[in-house]
């Protein structure tokens, strides 16, 4: 049997026996390479871990499943390729089509997105774009918000929406990340043509958190040539960020100016009943009734984004589940208070400001000016890390105490220090012990 025609009978397998977000996520990215003599299947994926998880947790069962089929494999090899998903000049079509490693979210739908005041124009312009992509004035689109507001849900239902009224359209989805590290792939394995021809040959390109190009010269010099040849030819570019593009460092002016050529909109934190609203449609997606009394009363302690109060709904249907509750006002109250990002504490910025500086022994004023030495800056950015974990204030709040800075370096700072965490722990003890000592 060939190799090809026996994967798709595996994967037919695997579809009946999994639940379907396993499966898209893990299994359907898979390619085959064709050998039909050779007893061994070759898979390969778009993405390091899924290929190191899939070899370590589910190779014997995938053995087992092709050997159902076809008893003469005697083994199975699952490798990682980024550059494999460009191989050929134009995507595939399909609603959960990937790059290299990316799918849209076939959640991600316009009639899934809670529309309200907040970002009802980022809505209708996204509804715009993706009914007649190529052909509106919003080419190319730029979404812009803090995390967490729902700029992705929109980007891809303009790719979901697209492809419902044209299934041959070929739509590329992905990361700024995920094309730096792709491109750099190019690099490496000569195939920086292939690497070029794959994203011009899409007829809708949706690129999210725009920001991480910030500072790699190369990349933005390659997605520049994609982008003039992609909106030379009519084709629609998607754009998402978290401050506006004139207020990313280390971005081109010259891609200032092309992403400002079309519609620039921004997306703002949601307002109670748009809250509300959004609690309601998570409940009715997890089968989860759930009282209006304790929705509302949800909302006002929720307050930052729309991923924040998603995640409630998930966590006591997590709760309610385990410890075999019913979910009253009480429960809620105990589940909220059990969850750090939930449970936000009543201090003001100053009392935040003082015990951060008194800590690393930084006077106040010089947090609040604009001293730049690295002693200082990283004082200042723990100060607005904490800040925006334990109070409910806005980035643009937090940005005016320290100094009258912007919310865009509050963001920068929140993820600065999160990525410094990573690789040091006492920072992170440092971090643990301010906030405690704040709880007291």
């Amino acid at each position: 049997m060939k190799h090809s025609l026996l994967w798709q009978n595996v994967l037919s397998h695997l579809s009946r026996s999994i639940d379907a977000h396993r499966f898209e996520t893990l299994f359907r990215p898979l390619t085959v390479t064709e050998n039909i003599s050779s007893p061994v299947l070759l898979l390969t994926s778009p993405n390091k871990y899924i290929a190191e998880h899939l070899d370590k947790h589910n190779k014997k069962s995938l053995l087992l499943s092709a050997q159902t089929f076809s008893p003469d494999i005697r083994d199975i090899r699952i490798s990682f390729n980024p550059l494999d998903a460009l191989t050929s000049a134009k995507p595939a079509a399909a609603p959960d089509f990937s790059l290299p490693s990316l799918r849209l979210n076939r959640r991600f739908t316009m009639e899934s997105f809670v529309v309200g005041s907040n970002n009802q124009f980022a809505q209708s312009a996204a509804s715009a774009v993706a009914a007649a992509p190529g052909k509106t004035k919003f080419n190319p689109l730029l979404i812009y918000g803090s995390p967490g507001l729902g700029k992705t849900h929109l980007l891809q239902a303009i790719g979901n929406h697209a492809l419902l009224n044209n299934p041959h359209c070929s739509i590329i989805y992905s990361t700024s990340e995920e094309f730096y590290l792709s491109f750099i792939d190019a690099i490496k394995n000569n195939k920086i043509k292939t690497f070029s021809a794959y994203f011009k040959n899409a007829d809708i390109l949706l690129i999210d958190d725009i920001q991480f190009f910030s500072g790699k010269e190369s990349s933005q010099e390659e997605f520049f040539h994609i982008f003039n040849d992609l909106h030379k030819n009519g084709k629609q570019i998607a754009l998402t960020s978290d401050i506006p593009p004139h207020e990313i460092a280390g971005l081109q002016d010259r891609l200032i100016s092309r992403f400002q050529w079309g519609l620039c909109v921004d997306i703002q934190s949601p307002n109670f009943e748009t809250r509300v609203a959004i609690l309601k449609k998570k409940a009715e997606e997890d089968n989860l009734n759930i009282d209006e009394n304790i929705l509302y009363f949800i909302a006002e302690q929720v307050c930052s984004n729309v991923r924040e109060l998603e995640g409630v709904i998930i966590k006591l249907l997590a709760y309610a589940s385990i410890t075999k509750s019913d979910i009253t006002l009480d429960f809620v109250r105990t589940v909220l208070k059990e969850t750090d990002k939930s449970h936000k504490l009543n201090i003001t910025l100053d009392e935040i400001i003082e015990t951060v500086g008194a800590f690393y022994k930084i006077p106040v004023n010089k947090i609040r000016e604009k001293d730049r030495r690295k002693e200082v800056a990283l004082c200042r950015q723990i100060g607005m890390y904490v800040s925006k974990a334990i109070t409910k204030y806005s980035l643009k709040t937090i940005g005016l105490h320290f100094g009258g800075r912007d919310h865009s370096t509050v963001i920068h700072a929140i993820k600065n220090v999160e990525s410094l965490k990573k690789n040091d722990s006492l920072l992170t003890q440092d971090i643990e012990y301010i906030i405690n000592s704040l709880k007291k």
